[in-house]
């Protein structure tokens, strides 16, 4: 049994700058080799063996039916839980637990048929009693969307049948929350989930150790006997680990790569699938005016931040959905608030504070990226005669002060979904909802929000998303920088198979050596 050495806290989906590592899932088993973005000349795949993951931060819980988990928490688990339907990485969803499923009713009723032979790690079969648990449990711990089912039927030994109150053809990606098994009384400190790997041991601040699930539905994979994460202090050490062979791989940001030897490493680019912003306090004074909020956004230069603290690698937002969701995503958006020191001094006239007025910007310590964010902006709203200052908390400290008790003015962060969906990014702004810790509050948006949830028209439905990203940008909610451009970072020519997909994951199982 597994045993943690630490109490945790309520958590936020927010981003931990780890690798984007992620599989295609398949509806039946395979062995080719996956077709991912290879990490070196050699294509050999050779099995088993162990690779050692850098990461930053720890979980906050192990408990896949636990809302508190942070991202990295999420992606960590993504390798032992899987749910009726598993991302793919074009952002589809494909049968998982499931075999099969349909959808009736224009989306009111979800019946889905297990796959024969599913076992959790303690060997024990998966029965549509455990799903059925698991969605309820998931249901009491309020989790997003869950709020929807009017109720789970188990109507044979291999079928779930879920009933939602009103409709909604957008429901499946929340089945992706892992299932566990009924019979299991402490998911905390013994978690079994379906996944490749089971977790072996936690040694808080110190590594997490994954070992291969030998019975996994999936012929082949994983190709990996053992997935160690080695959690260090900040971004800093991590690079000293790499440089120093303590660990094998990590997520790297932009502006630390260029310290790494391109012949001793191989460096591939990608996208966070995160938003980082400069997330404003809607009800701390002088932020609860709308105008000083599109003022600050009048004085942020994007593109800067990027060219400055990022060596020009990111892409700008100017929402809080990523570009990535590029059927969902309002490309006008892609610069709302071009440069105007001017203006945004004028609209602080207006509210009052044509002197300007001190903000304090909590930033969690562990992460050089926001740091570095912060150090740009601290400048530019200097400007305007915003004086800015970056209070450093560690992240704990964060997570309980900053989203859990919205104690402050501003902080930097990235935000990731928990789903392949708009909704992942866009439910947190709803003026009720638990994860806005930024306290924006819209009665138009809500109204939006609403009937994006009811539309049953596709075309309509993604119009309403376009619309309620348009509102927040409006309203100024925030300020949307980007989604930032990291670096996958390999030893050289010794794995290969990873790929990624938007949505914030770390999936092992097709990761290979090489040599």
């Amino acid at each position: 049994m597994l045993v943690r050495k630490m109490d945790f806290f309520a958590a936020v989906s927010v981003l931990v700058l780890t690798a984007l590592w992620n599989a295609p899932v398949y509806a039946k088993g395979r062995s080719e080799p996956p077709r991912g973005q290879e990490t070196g000349t050699a294509n050999r795949i050779i099995t088993g063996g162990e690779v050692r993951f850098g990461i930053a931060t720890e979980p906050a819980t192990l408990d896949p039916l636990s809302p508190s988990n942070t991202a990295d928490g999420r992606s960590i688990l993504f390798n032992v839980f899987e749910g009726l339907v598993k991302p793919a990485p074009d952002g589809s969803l494909q049968p998982a637990i499931a075999e099969r499923y349909s959808v009736e009713q224009n989306g009111l009723v979800y019946t889905f048929t297990l796959r024969l032979g599913v076992r959790f790690h303690d060997g024990s079969a998966v029965t549509p009693e455990d799903v059925a648990f698991s969605l309820n449990t998931a249901m009491t711990a309020g989790f997003s969307g869950f709020n929807r089912i009017e109720k789970v039927e188990t109507i044979s030994e291999r079928s779930v049948r879920i009933t939602l109150k009103t409709p909604d053809l957008e429901f499946l990606p929340y089945l992706a929350i892992g299932i566990a098994p009924k019979h299991n009384p402490d998911r905390e400190k013994n978690p079994i989930g379906t996944g490749p790997f089971s977790i072996a041991s936690y040694d808080t601040q110190r590594s997490l150790v994954l070992v291969k699930n030998p019975a996994y539905w999936q012929e082949g994979l994983p190709y990996l006997d053992k997935v160690t994460y080695v959690f260090v202090a900040d971004q800093d050490a991590l690079l000293l680990s790499l440089q120093g062979n303590a660990v094998d791989t990590a997520q790297v940001p932009g502006s630390l790569v260029d310290q790494l030897d391109p012949n001793r490493f191989d460096i591939l680019p990608n996208p966070s699938n995160a938003v980082q912003l400069l997330a404003l306090n809607n009800k701390v004074p002088p932020l609860n005016d709308i105008r000083v909020r599109q003022a600050i956004n009048y004085a942020v230069d994007v593109p800067r931040i990027i060219d400055a603290a990022f060596y020009g690698r990111g892409e700008p937002s100017g929402s809080p959905l990523i570009p990535g969701l590029s059927k969902y995503y309002d490309q006008t958006l892609k610069n709302p608030y071009p440069g105007d020191i001017q203006k945004a001094k004028a609209l602080l006239a207006e509210a009052g504070y044509a002197q300007g007025f001190p903000l304090v910007i909590t930033i969690p310590s562990n992460y050089s990226i926001h740091i570095d964010t912060g150090q740009v902006l601290v400048n530019q709203l200097e400007r305007i005669g915003i004086t800015a200052t970056i209070k450093l908390v560690d992240w704990a400290s964060w997570l309980s002060g900053v989203y859990r008790e919205r104690r402050y003015e501003a902080t930097i962060i990235s935000l990731d979904a928990y789903t392949v969906s708009p909704r992942g990014f866009l439910d947190r702004y709803l003026s009720d909802a638990g994860s806005n810790f930024v306290n924006f509050s819209s009665p138009r948006y809500d109204e939006i929000y609403d009937k994006a949830l009811h539309e049953t028209q596709e075309t309509a439905r993604i119009e309403l998303y376009k619309q309620a990203q348009r509102i927040i940008s409006e309203e100024a909610a925030s300020v949307y920088l980007q989604d930032i451009w990291g670096f996958r970072v390999f030893p050289k020519g010794r794995f290969g198979g990873a790929v990624n997909y938007p949505l914030y994951v770390i999936d092992f199982s097709t990761v290979y050596r090489t040599q």
